[in-house]
């Protein structure tokens, strides 16, 4: 996202910049890109938040003006993500941490939210990293399909690999999430990646 607005899905569109989840996830995450498309991206490491780490999501998702209302009562699982050749971080403090994530999954299909990154982790690919470990988690957990709402990065996630689809597409179960049902507008692109041998050809992520 541009450094004046932070929000994967933040755009002047729609008056609820600051709610739009995925406003992180386009523009912290493409902040974050590397400077020198040659380089080698950074490895990173991904720990489920316990309660002390959803206060650093929560912490992360607000300086970002993403909503953090549902962090702790809604059926997303939460992750700290931590530069992965950077053994500081061994004792949990959490000073490595260089961004979070968040994936909720309805049967085998999933929706990616909520990603940041650290401002002061941006610029070196942490947010393409960032992508691919919680795209790497959810096929493990039995993810076939992500799905995603942006305002303002679908270049950014087309570079990763998702394609634009209808919203009638999706399925019902993510159709009905709290982010498609009330935080992003009609307006947000709705994309799609199939992140698993269980994607099957109508996206649903069903065998």
């Amino acid at each position: 996202m541009a450094p004046s607005d932070r929000r994967a899905g933040g755009g002047p569109e729609h008056d609820r910049r600051s709610s739009d989840p995925d406003a992180s996830a386009e523009s912290s995450a493409a902040e974050a890109e590397p400077t020198n498309p040659t380089t080698t991206g950074p490895d990173v490491t991904l720990t489920e938040a316990d309660a002390a780490g959803l206060d650093r999501v929560e912490a992360l998702l607000a300086a970002n003006d993403l909503p953090t209302e549902d962090v702790r009562t809604g059926p997303g699982q939460f992750y700290l993500a931590r530069d992965g050749d950077d053994e500081s971080d061994g004792d949990g403090d959490g000073d490595a941490v260089v961004g979070v994530g968040g994936v909720e999954r309805h049967g085998s299909a999933g929706l990616l939210r909520s990603v940041a990154v650290e401002e002061s982790s941006r610029g070196d690919g942490y947010g393409t990293a960032l992508c691919a470990a919680l795209e790497d988690r959810a096929r493990r957990e039995g993810a076939g399909t992500l799905y995603l709402l942006t305002t303002t990065a679908a270049g950014f996630f087309e570079r990763l690999g998702y394609e634009a689809v209808d919203r009638e597409s999706v399925p019902p179960a993510i159709r009905s999430t709290t982010e498609f049902a009330e935080l992003c507008p009609a307006s947000a692109t709705c994309m799609r990646k199939r992140v698993g041998e269980r994607a099957s050809s109508d996206g649903t992520g069903t065998e």
